[in-house]
């Protein structure tokens, strides 16, 4: 079996990587450690990278159809992590999940309906609807006293009015690391079966459960859950492979699959490029120990920062993530302003992460901090922040 080596320091300088080369643009400096967007700086493995540049060997890059094995690898794949039997007729590829997004928008939502959003939650949820003229309702989850969210039923009756007509679900969710349990997404199907409002779940870290949590698709967990919903993955943040975009849509309604691909396909949106399904088919086929093998390693990247946090940050929460390599930092036992808090991490400890802010008012006091990184740059971050704290004299 082969062991892989996520300890390595990778060099990204040089390859246009968005988490290095926007930080002046950002964040207003350019010497910062990023811990901020949610790609890993691990190597994307070697049986992917190799797929692709076998595909390379042949040079001549035309017009091409999907490989006959793309979607039979995608239903395996998801029948075995997640005992979901998907149909092929249900899925098709989409051009990245935030864009699948806005399209489902534009083909459900008119104009003068509304989005559902349950916020702190990944800032696209918010800017699509927006974007798209769309009003957002914000139906914020519950946080506990223990740093853990729920989600608020009796405020979702109240919001969710007759102009709603979708709901964007995180599954599991950014920037928390919630994994929803059966009971709260049957709720939620429920709810929205009821209401006629439809779900997009965003369910990207799907393949990224920690410890002995297990995740449950929502459109798996109910005839309900099925008829109302539309589920985005792919294998992009399991495998490192976010610039290849290898999205794909789940729909099991066929009247959502027929009116929602029926505008893809006219405007030519459902056709994967040339190196999306050599990428998917690799990862599925082939990545089933790499994927146990990262996921130990981030364990323990979290275990590190929690043990660092206690004996250094007393101050600073983190909250254990049940999936992802997401951290969710509870700040407010430091007693600054929010803009205090982004200056403590920017320009004292010379760092960037996502400022909680972005992911809703409910995430001030918040730092998002991405541990998907070899343990040496964890280290050096984290001693940044214990330097940068002294100077609040805590």
């Amino acid at each position: 079996m082969e062991q892989y080596n996520f300890d390595k320091i990778i060099n990204r300088e040089g390859t246009n990587a968005l988490k290095r080369e926007v930080l002046q643009e950002r964040y207003g400096r350019a010497d910062l450690l990023p811990l901020w967007v949610a790609d890993m700086d691990f190597e994307t493995p070697s049986f992917i990278t190799k797929s692709l540049s076998d595909r390379l060997e042949h040079s001549l890059f035309g017009y091409t159809v999907e490989p006959k094995e793309y979607w039979p690898t995608v239903i395996q794949w998801i029948a075995d992590h997640h005992g979901w039997q998907v149909e092929p007729e249900w899925l098709t590829y989409i051009p990245g999940i935030v864009k699948g997004i806005g399209m489902a928008i534009n083909v459900f939502v008119k104009e003068d309906e509304k989005v559902i959003i349950q916020p702190p939650v990944y800032h696209p949820f918010r800017l699509t609807p927006q974007g798209n003229g769309r009003q957002v309702v914000f139906n914020p989850l519950i946080h506990h006293a223990d740093g853990s969210y729920t989600m608020d039923f009796e405020n979702l009756a109240a919001v969710a009015d007759e102009k709603c007509r979708m709901l964007i679900l995180s599954n599991p969710h950014n920037p928390a690391g919630i994994v929803w349990d059966r009971e709260t997404l049957v709720r939620l199907a429920d709810f929205c079966y009821r209401h006629h409002i439809l779900v997009i779940s965003d369910e990207i870290h799907c393949d990224m459960a920690l410890w002995d949590y297990k995740h449950i698709p929502f459109a798996s967990v109910s005839p309900e859950a099925a008829t109302c919903s539309i589920t985005f993955g792919a294998p992009s943040k399991t495998f490192n492979i976010a610039g290849i975009v290898s999205s794909y849509a789940i729909v099991p309604n066929e009247e959502l699959r027929t009116r929602f691909y029926q505008w893809l396909s006219a405007n030519e949106l459902n056709d994967p490029t040339l190196f999306a399904p050599i990428a998917t088919i690799a990862a599925f086929s082939q990545g089933e120990e790499w994927r146990r093998q990262m996921l130990r390693y981030i364990e323990g990247n979290i275990e590190f920062v929690i043990d660092y946090c206690r004996d250094h940050l007393p101050f600073i929460k983190p909250i254990r993530p049940q999936a992802s390599f997401l951290v969710w930092l509870d700040c407010t036992g430091l007693n600054l302003s929010h803009e205090q808090l982004v200056d403590l991490f920017v320009q004292k400890a010379h760092l960037a992460l996502n400022d909680g802010a972005m992911f809703g008012k409910e995430g001030e006091g918040f730092m998002r901090m991405n541990v998907a990184s070899p343990r040496a740059v964890l280290r050096q971050a984290l001693e940044q922040l214990k330097e940068a704290c002294h100077t609040l004299n805590l």
